[in-house]
Order: structure tokens, then C-alpha cells, then sequence
């Protein structure tokens, strides 16, 4: 029989009404990454004892590492493609990079779903970790972005979104995913202050009834002129599942970018079509009302490799790998086997095996 295909991490997951996301950082030493490691075999079994209060919640969580995270807890082999966040821009038009390790991406119908899987989490983890971002997401209307717009319109959906989130050229990631996070935050005075029209036209649609644009009439600069790529004629996609968040009684309007794909390749493109423009000098304008303040690359592994991390170490991974690349050695003379016992045995010993994780 074929082997099984690694069941993936809720990346393709319902759109729901509420989110939180938590980045946090490894604790300075290194007493604390057995914990880590250790959490991740427990990830999946509190999903289910929380979302089985509620059946029809659609809870889930998504968990990805950063790319220094991934050598201090797991060693090699590593993911192809994972790397330390890459910046675009200068000045105040700036994708930044800000510290990050571990994602939680954590989705539900209800808030109290989310809140009660976050601190069970969060709480096992404890001080092996210290969370320096946690972002509270809500459904806006139709799905609206904090700017007014319908956000997510031209997702992939059904194969096509497996597709192009999951790994499937990595032999040792096989249906893991690259995830790609920021924090923004919007000038809402001066985006408000602008006529709908300038709006649609920054963002490429129209603001009612999330009709692109025509080609006639949309700027090369707007925002979704900027974020379509094409390949031989095909167009390439990532899965945002965008939250807005805010506080109003402390001016705090923004929206937290979640792109996740099958390498971050096509997520870095556009931030550079964005940031630097296409070609450079033509940047989204919609930077002009928009500030990122974080910015974050992680893997995420397939639900079966996660719970494997758990029992492995970067030391073991880095010797089975010397191993592996080691040069072969000159044979050397081998003795020639004891003769049987009397009993039929061979004399050799037990055959049992001990499973790792290659």
C-alpha cells in the first residue's frame, strides 16, 4: 500500500467570526525548549477537548516556527524555504521584521472559544516562552478590511487552495505550509477624509459591491493591481485570512495580515510590489494610510509532524544528518560467524529496531 499522505494543520479552515493570534519568543536559555518540544504533542489533544464544548464552533489552531526557532528546538533537516523575515522598503513606507518564534493562529465562531484554547496554550508553555504580540480579531460585516473593503475575495478555494498552501517539493515537509504575518495599523481620519471614488481607486475595487476594477480605469498602483502575480499565464495565489482589530477609545484601528502558502516566495513579492513598487517608485498607495509595525515568517508543519517534534532534538537531528553525509569508510575484515547454538538460536541478539524521526 502507498504510504499515507502527512495530514496537514487547519490551514485551509472556515472563515470565522473571531481570531487571536499570539507571537512569542523563546525563553534566552535553553531550559525551557524541552517544554516547547513537549508542547507539541499536546497541541491537538487540547484543540479537541476545548472544541468539543461546542461542537459547531469550527475551533482550530494553527501553530508555525520561525526559522531561528526551528535550529535552536528541531536542528536539521529544516524547511527549504525558511528563512529570517525579509524587509522591504525605507523610511516610513517600511515592512518591518520584529521578534517572533512560535505562531498561534487561533480560529473560531466564538471568542470564548479562542480565549479559553489561548490560555491553555499559552499556559503550558510558561515561562519556556514570552509572548510578545497577541492580536483579538473580529469579523467585520461581510467580511469587511477596517478600511471598508471586502477582504479575502480572490482566495483559493477547494483543491486549488491545498494546492497553493501546501508543501508538496520538500521530501521531509510534505504538506507543510509557510505563513507569513504583520500588524497594521490605519490612519482611519485620513482614509475617511478621502471620496469613496479616490478610495476605490487605491484599492482597485469598488467599495460597495467588490467589483474589480477595469483594466482601463485601475491604476498600476493599486492595491490589488500590485498583489496579482503571474506565472506562464497562470495567476499565483496565497489564503489570507485577514482579521481587523482595534480600540477605539485609544485610537487603535488596524487590520493583522495572515497569508499562508506553499513557499513564501509569492507573499514576498507582493510585499515588494507593494513597498517598493512595480516598478520601483509606483508603490501601493494604500501605504499612505497603512503603517506595519510587525512582520513575521514562519513554518508550519503538517499535524503529524508536529506532534513528531516532540521527540526530537536538534542534537540528535544534527548527528543522524553528519551521519547520513559522512564519507564512506574502507571495509574491514569481518570474522567469521560463530557457529549456531545448540538450541537453534543465532546468537545474535535482539532484532528489535528503535523508531526515530529522519
Amino acid at each position: 500500500m502507498p504510504e499515507q499522505s502527512p495530514e496537514p494543520q487547519a490551514v485551509v479552515a472556515p472563515v470565522t467570526r473571531s481570531t487571536i493570534f499570539i507571537v512569542a519568543t523563546l525563553a534566552a536559555d535553553d531550559d525551557g525548549l524541552d517544554t516547547v518540544r513537549a508542547w507539541c504533542a499536546d497541541v491537538a489533544a487540547l484543540v479537541r477537548s476545548v472544541g468539543k464544548r461546542v461542537p459547531d464552533g469550527n475551533l482550530s489552531c494553527v501553530c508555525g516556527f520561525g526559522s531561528g526557532a526551528w535550529d535552536r528546538l528541531f536542528g536539521a533537516p529544516r524547511p527549504a524555504e525558511l528563512h529570517p523575515f525579509r524587509e522591504f522598503g525605507a523610511g516610513d513606507r517600511r515592512a518591518i521584521a520584529t521578534p517572533g518564534d512560535l505562531l498561534l493562529h487561533i480560529r473560531a465562531d466564538r471568542m470564548d472559544l479562542c480565549f479559553e484554547l489561548a490560555t491553555l496554550l499559552v499556559g503550558r508553555l510558561g515561562d519556556a516562552v514570552s509572548v510578545v504580540d497577541e492580536v483579538h480579531g473580529f469579523r467585520y460585516f461581510d467580511l469587511r478590511s477596517m478600511v471598508g473593503f471586502v477582504d479575502g475575495t480572490e482566495n483559493p478555494a477547494g483543491r486549488e487552495a491545498l494546492e497553493f498552501t501546501l508543501v508538496d517539493d520538500d521530501p521531509e515537509f510534505i504538506n507543510g505550509s509557510y505563513v507569513l504575518v504583520q500588524k497594521y495599523l490605519h490612519d482611519m481620519a485620513g482614509w475617511n477624509a478621502l471620496p469613496v471614488e479616490t478610495q476605490e481607486r487605491i484599492i482597485g475595487r469598488t467599495k460597495l459591491a467588490d467589483i474589480e476594477l477595469d483594466e482601463a480605469v485601475k491604476p498600476t498602483s493599486s492595491h490589488s493591481s500590485l498583489t496579482t502575480l503571474e506565472e506562464d499565464g497562470r495567476e499565483i495565489k496565497i489564503l489570507r485570512d485577514n482579521m481587523p482589530f482595534g480600540r477605539p477609545g485609544s485610537g487603535e484601528f488596524g487590520t493583522y495580515f495572515i497569508g499562508y502558502a506553499r513557499s513564501p516566495a509569492p507573499i514576498e513579492q507582493m510585499l515588494e510590489n507593494m513597498f517598493v513598487g512595480r516598478p520601483p517608485g509606483n508603490y501601493d498607495r494604500l501605504l499612505d494610510f497603512s503603517h506595519a509595525v510587525t512582520g513575521g515568517l514562519f513554518f508550519v508543519p503538517s499535524a503529524d509532524l508536529l506532534e513528531a517534534l516532540a521527540d526530537r532534538s536538534p542534537q540528535a537531528a544534527d548527528a543522524d544528518t553528519e551521519e547520513a553525509a559522512a564519507p564512506a569508510l574502507a571495509p574491514v575484515a569481518v570474522p567469521a560467524p560463530a557457529p549456531a547454538s545448540q538450541d537453534g538460536s543465532l546468537s545474535i541478539g535482539s532484532l528489535k529496531g528503535t523508531p526515530q524521526y529522519e
